[in-house]
C-alpha cells in the first residue's frame, strides 16, 4: 500500500511541475503528503515502537493571510488500528488548520507552527470525532514554485482514547493566476520631478537645480547639500560652506567664540587672562584665581611648587616628592602622613620610633600594679615603685610621652565613675609631673565604665575593668 501512495505522490508532482511556466509564485498552494499514523502510542506511551504506525494520504489546498500566516484546508485518508476490537480501520477526515511562519514567504527555507481543528469518520465505529492538532512544520525550494514538505503533528482526540500522531511528508506546490510583465516606460525616468533624468541626476531622489547635477542647496551659498558642512546656513567655499560670524578665519561650527574674533591657534577665541596672573586662560589650569607660571596659573599658598589642589600640605612648604608635604624630623615620611611628625621614626612604623619591648612590659604590668583606694583617686604606697620605674624610663627616654588613661568598672553611678577615673589619671599626672616631667609630654584623660576589657559579670572582670592605662606618645 505504502508504493501506490508514493506512486500517486510522484505521478501528481510530474503533472503539477508542468504548470510551472504558467503559474509563477503566488500565495495560494496544493501539497499531497503520504501519511504515517499511531493511535496506539499515546495510549501505551510506547513511542519509539515503529510497528504502531499506518499508512494514510492526504490532499490540502492552503491560502497565505499574511506574510507570516496560512490557512491550510486538509483532507486525509488512511488505515489504522485503534485497539484489539479495531484493527485497520479505515478513516477520513477534513479539517482546517492555522499555520504560522516563523520567516516570511518566499525564502528557501520556512518553519512554521500550526494548530487547528479535525473531524474524523471511522467506518468500522460509524463514528465522527473531532480532534485538535497542535505540531510543526517546514518547507524548503526545491523549483521556482515547487516545495518539499515535512509536518509533524499530535492530536487531542474529545472522544476517549483518541490522543494519536499524525506525521506526513510530501511537496507543496504554489498556484495563482499569471502575472504580467511591467512595461518599460518610453521616457526617460525622473523620479524626483527636477527636470534631471535619473541616469544624469547626482541626487535622483531629492529635488535640487540643474547647475548641481540635480542636488538640492538648502542654504543658496552654491554649494550642494551633500558638499555642505553647515547645509542650513550659508557660507563660504574656503569653509566648506559654513559661516563665519566674527571673520576671524575659523567656521562657526568649529569656533569656540563665534561671535568674538579670535586666533587659529586658540580655536577661534581672543586671548585672555581673566585673572591676570600672566596664564592665558586657555592655557590656565585655574582661570579665576590667580596664580603662578609654575603651576600653571594656579595658587600657592605655600609657594612650594605644588599647587594648592595638589598640596596635602597647602599651608606649609614642603617638597614636590612629598606632594607639598614637609618632612620636619627628616625620618623620610613626610608630615602628611606622619604620625610622629616631630620626632625621627621608620616608615614602618607610620613615622614613629620603635617602642623597646621591655618599655611595653612594663606598662602593661603598670596597668594592673597601678592601685589606689576604694572609691578614691589616692595612690596606694605600693603604686610608686611602679610610677617610679616609669619616671626612669621618661628620663632615659627623652623623645617619649605618655598618654594616660582611667577606667572603672560598671559598679556605682556612671557619672561618679566617669569623674573618679578622670581624678585617678590625674593622679598619676601630677606625681609624674612633680618629679620633674615636663608638662606637653604627658597627658590624662578619663573613660569611666566605656571601655571594659573584662566581663563586668564576675569579680576578676570588675577587678580587671579597674585600671590605668599608660601609652607611649610621640611628638
Amino acid at each position: 500500500m505504502k508504493s501506490i501512495y508514493f506512486s500517486i505522490l510522484f505521478c501528481m508532482c510530474l503533472c503539477m511541475s508542468s504548470l510551472d511556466a504558467q503559474n509563477p509564485l503566488r500565495p495560494d498552494a496544493l501539497s499531497f503528503k503520504v501519511l504515517f499514523l499511531d493511535y496506539q502510542s499515546p495510549i501505551t506511551g510506547e513511542y519509539g515502537n515503529l510497528g504502531n504506525y499506518k499508512n494514510g494520504f492526504e490532499v490540502s489546498y492552503q491560502r497565505n493571510l499574511t506574510d507570516f500566516l496560512n490557512v491550510s484546508v486538509p483532507l486525509r485518508a488512511g488505515v489504522v488500528n485503534f485497539d484489539d476490537e479495531f484493527k485497520n480501520d479505515a478513516i477520513v477526515s477534513l479539517g482546517a488548520q492555522l499555520q504560522a511562519q516563523l520567516w516570511s514567504a518566499g525564502r528557501t527555507f520556512i518553519p512554521y507552527v500550526l494548530s487547528g481543528g479535525h473531524a474524523v469518520y471511522e467506518r468500522e465505529a460509524g463514528d465522527v470525532n473531532f480532534e485538535i492538532p497542535v505540531g510543526v512544520g517546514f518547507d524548503v525550494k526545491m523549483g521556482k514554485n515547487a516545495y518539499f514538505n515535512l509536518q509533524l503533528e499530535y492530536h487531542f482526540g474529545l472522544a476517549d482514547n483518541r490522543n494519536n500522531l499524525k506525521h506526513g511528508i510530501g511537496f507543496k506546490y504554489l498556484i495563482g493566476k499569471k502575472t504580467m510583465e511591467p512595461e518599460v516606460p518610453l521616457e526617460p525616468i525622473d523620479f524626483d520631478g527636477d527636470g534631471i533624468p535619473d541616469e544624469e541626476d547626482n541626487c535622483p531622489e531629492i529635488a535640487g537645480l540643474i547647475e548641481l547635477n540635480g542636488c538640492p542647496d538648502t542654504d543658496g551659498d552654491g554649494i550642494a547639500d551633500a558638499q555642505d558642512a553647515c547645509p542650513d546656513f550659508a557660507g563660504t567655499i574656503e569653509l566648506n560652506g559654513c559661516p563665519d560670524t566674527d571673520g576671524d578665519g575659523v567656521s562657526d561650527n568649529e569656533d569656540e567664540c563665534p561671535n568674538l574674533k579670535g586666533t587659529v591657534e586658540n580655536n577661534g577665541c581672543p586671548v585672555i587672562d581673566r585673572d591676570g596672573d600672566g596664564v592665558i586662560d586657555s592655557e590656565d589650569e585655574c582661570p579665576d584665581v590667580p596664580g603662578t607660571l609654575a603651576t600653571n596659573g594656579c595658587p600657592d599658598a605655600d609657594s612650594d611648587g605644588v599647587p594648592d589642589q595638589s598640596d596635602l600640605c597647602p599651608n606649609e612648604a614642603g617638597f614636590r616628592r612629598f606632594n607639598g608635604c614637609p618632612d620636619r624630623d627628616g625620618d623620610g615620611v613626610h608630615d602628611g602622613i606622619d604620625r610622629c611628625p616631630g620626632t625621627i621614626g621608620p616608615a614602618s612604623n607610620n613615622g614613629c620610633p620603635v617602642v623597646h619591648q621591655e618599655v611595653k612590659e612594663l606598662l602593661d604590668f603598670a596597668e594592673r600594679a597601678v592601685q589606689f583606694d576604694v572609691g578614691k583617686a589616692t595612690l596606694k604606697a605600693e603604686s610608686l615603685p611602679v610610677l617610679n620605674q616609669i619616671l626612669d624610663i621618661l628620663n632615659r627616654h627623652e623623645e617619649y610621652g605618655i598618654a594616660i588613661s582611667g577606667h572603672t568598672d560598671n559598679t556605682g553611678d556612671t557619672y561618679n565613675n566617669l569623674d573618679l577615673s578622670e581624678r585617678r589619671a590625674k593622679a598619676c599626672y601630677d606625681y609624674l609631673i612633680g618629679n620633674g616631667i615636663a608638662e606637653d609630654r604627658l597627658s590624662y584623660v578619663g573613660y569611666g565604665e566605656t571601655r571594659p576589657i573584662a566581663t563586668n559579670a564576675t569579680s576578676e572582670g570588675r577587678t580587671l575593668n579597674r585600671r590605668v592605662e599608660f601609652e607611649v606618645k610621640f611628638k
